[in-house]
């Protein structure tokens, strides 16, 4: 079941304070990324964070998920309501992540 639109803009809106916010379709699911990284997701209307060190210690206890099958596990927001809380979890989430490493243009060596 893909995502409503409605819900990731909603995720996204609660997240403005974190950097500059923007989301992609992928395979009718959505990836969202803070400031060029990919932070977290939104599949069957679910909002997950990658899983880091200094996310779990934001949100202790948070629970777990797999946002599609054989992804790694991430932590589960079930209500993205706290805007401060999501803030500081993204941009820890994002200190720790690396950034994507750039691709190479077909035909070349």
């Amino acid at each position: 079941m893909a995502s409503k639109p409605e819900f990731v803009a909603y995720v996204c809106d609660q997240l403005r304070d974190a950097g500059e916010i923007s989301y992609k379709k992928m395979f009718g699911e959505y990836g969202i990324y803070c400031d060029g990284k990919m932070v977290a997701m939104v599949c069957n209307d679910q909002f997950f964070v990658k899983k880091t060190e200094a996310g779990s210690e934001i949100l202790p206890g948070c629970p777990e998920g797999q946002p599609y099958p054989g992804a790694k596990p991430c932590l589960l927001i079930e209500e993205p309501e706290d805007r401060e809380v999501l803030a500081r979890l993204l941009r820890a989430t994002w200190e720790e992540l690396p950034f994507p490493k750039p691709r190479r243009r077909a035909g070349k060596s």
